[in-house]
This record gives C-alpha cells, sequence and structure tokens, in this order.
C-alpha cells in the first residue's frame, strides 16, 4: 500500500455511478411495483451497496481500511435503464473513490442477480466517478 502516515485527515467525498439495462418494459415494471420474486430489488441493491462499500479494502488489495461516516443510494430509471448513483463520505488520510465505485458495481451485481430470473438480456455498463473532494485534486465529470 501506498505510504499515507505523513497526510493529515481531511474530509473526503466521492460520488459514482453504474447503468443496468434490463431487456423488456415489464421488469421495470416488476421493480416499480415490487413484484420481483426475489424480492424489493432497489432496496436489496441499496443494502448490499453499503455492504460493498464497507468491505473495498478486504477486496481491493492497494486500498487502505478507512471509517466510513457517510454513504447515500439514489435510483433514476429512464426507459430501460437503471442508473445508480452511490456517494461516500469520511474524515480521513485516503479517498473514497474507489468505495464509492464498489458500491455501485456491488449494487448492480445485486439487481443483475435479482432480474436475471425475469429477463435474461440484463446488461451492466458505464461504472464510473462523477465527483471526488478533499485530498489534493478536486474532479467533476459531467
Amino acid at each position: 500500500m501506498v505510504d499515507i502516515t505523513h497526510k493529515k485527515p481531511t474530509l473526503r467525498y466521492a460520488k459514482a455511478e453504474a447503468i443496468v439495462k434490463v431487456s423488456k418494459a415489464e421488469t421495470i415494471e416488476a421493480i416499480e411495483n415490487k413484484t420481483v420474486p426475489k424480492g424489493d430489488v432497489l432496496e436489496a441493491g441499496r443494502i448490499a451497496g453499503l455492504f460493498g462499500v464497507k468491505k473495498t479494502a478486504e477486496l481491493i488489495p492497494d486500498c487502505h481500511p478507512l471509517p466510513i461516516e457517510w454513504t447515500q443510494v439514489s435510483y433514476r430509471i429512464e426507459g430501460l435503464q437503471i442508473f445508480i448513483c452511490i456517494e461516500v463520505k469520511t474524515v480521513y488520510k485516503t479517498g473514497v473513490e474507489v468505495e464509492a465505485m464498489h458500491g455501485a458495481s456491488i449494487i448492480a451485481l445485486t439487481l443483475y442477480d435479482m432480474l436475471k430470473p425475469i429477463d435474461k438480456g440484463i446488461e451492466i455498463s458505464t461504472i464510473r466517478l462523477l465527483e471526488k473532494r478533499g485530498g489534493k485534486s478536486d474532479i467533476a465529470v459531467k
């Protein structure tokens, strides 16, 4: 791991996105009506994302274990696409970008797993960092 012992803790923030595309309108209806056989897809995804953020350092070798102070998950549905947005904050010596992208990835995989019995044409795409603040540089991607 990179030596961060010389760094001072500051407020760190990251926002990431993942997109899940389903192949039919009936899948979106099942999500919205909470009739997917495996349960409430969006809530299960949210919970999985929280675990994903917290477990990042256990799965990504160069990530430092850090205290996650706040995480929020939101969704936006446009046509057959589900946009997953996850935000993460901490006060620490290193950023939370990988944690946010890991959380978005875990949510996308959870949605895939829960929807695969009713839709065989699901795609996961565009896992990306939207914004990062704190540390040496800020990034805002639009």
